[in-house]
């Protein structure tokens, strides 16, 4: 199958999607049954955060963006590969990109999917296939990772060490658990905060790229932030996510912790960059030129920067095809095993 093909079929499946995202009030649509399976089976997933995680695909899925993004690399490849992809389920379609990547450089996808995200890949693979019947001797959904010659894995620090020695004789592309920070100056807008805000509750703060450690300005005040974070007000509703703010609320408490809490998330100045669900960490800075240098030491464990010299406010969500989970290019990878 040539390039243009493969471009046209996932064109059409981005056009699938948006219809799906447009239809909020449509209980029509092919996947709305799957969706709330998903939410009936993981209490993590709602129906916001699915259509948010597909709007952000289906934005990268035009054909003008993917001829752009495809033209720098050589691809299909000359020998097709079975590229087994083990998939996080921490947010809704995680791993889809990966998919992406495997089927345009032509290879076959062998997928594992997450335990809590195992019912959403399927209908839009199957609505893939009825786009374009080639691919379905390219995708293949197992429950045991095997008769493959390369590997994507992504997990957990703990579940690196393991994919590390188990596909040690193979090609593979491993990544680890990372987060992301937002750097603040005091100068930001009401509307830059608001965007903020989103980039820390989307999908509870589960995802690689949610914020979960700010940087703010000595002075800062924090109240400009919990002005903002009251729109969320409505995470505290999700039983998972309530359990997480009262535990760590009474254990912090209990710790005489400097915190400061709003009846959902927990402040806590703490130089860690992971935080847990419901608390979100902050660390004051003098001087943005040390800060920056601060950071780059911490690069391995770092997803993404929020800032107004990096990402902007509220685009954390929203990767283009070429950001890279870890910032290694998945293509790359693929065209040279």
């Amino acid at each position: 199958m040539v390039i243009k093909d493969r471009i046209k079929a996932f064109d059409k499946l981005g056009k699938f999607l948006i219809d799906f995202c447009d239809e909020t009030s449509n209980s029509n649509h092919p996947l709305e049954n799957i969706i709330q399976s998903s939410i009936s089976y993981n209490g993590w997933f709602t129906s916001n955060n699915i259509r948010c995680s597909i709007s952000a695909i289906c934005n990268n899925l035009s054909s003008i963006k993917l001829s752009s993004w495809i033209s720098s690399y050589s691809i299909p490849v000359k020998v097709k590969k079975n590229v087994s992809i083990i998939m996080a389920g921490n947010i809704p379609l995680v791993g889809f990109n990966d998919f992406l990547c495997v089927l345009m450089s032509g290879h076959r996808s062998i997928i594992k999917l997450s335990s809590k995200d195992n019912r959403l890949f399927s209908p839009i693979i199957e609505e893939l296939i009825k786009i374009e019947p080639r691919f379905e001797d390219d995708i293949k959904i197992v429950e045991k990772v095997e008769n493959f010659d390369a590997v994507i894995a992504t997990g957990s620090n703990e579940s690196f060490k393991h994919f590390e020695y188990y596909f040690k004789d193979y090609p593979t592309l491993l990544r680890k658990s990372r987060t992301s920070v937002a750097i603040l100056t005091g100068e930001e807008s009401l509307d830059e905060r608001k965007a903020l805000a989103n980039d820390i509750f989307l999908y509870y703060g589960l995802g690689c790229r949610n914020v979960t450690k700010l940087y703010v300005p000595k002075n800062y005040d924090l109240n400009l932030l919990f002005e903002v974070f009251f729109e969320y007000q409505d995470v505290v509703l999700n039983n998972k996510y309530a359990n997480n703010y009262d535990y760590y609320r009474a254990i912090y408490m209990m710790g005489n912790h400097n915190i400061l809490e709003n009846g959902f998330l927990i402040l806590k100045e703490d130089k860690a960059l992971h935080s847990p669900v419901a608390v979100l960490n902050y660390e004051y800075y003098d001087e943005k030129e040390s800060l920056a240098l601060q950071l780059n030491k911490l690069k391995e464990e770092i997803q993404c920067i929020v800032g107004k010299d990096y990402i902007s406010f509220g685009k954390a969500q929203q990767p283009n095809l070429d950001d890279y989970a870890d910032g290694v290019d998945t293509l790359r990878f693929l065209e040279s095993i």
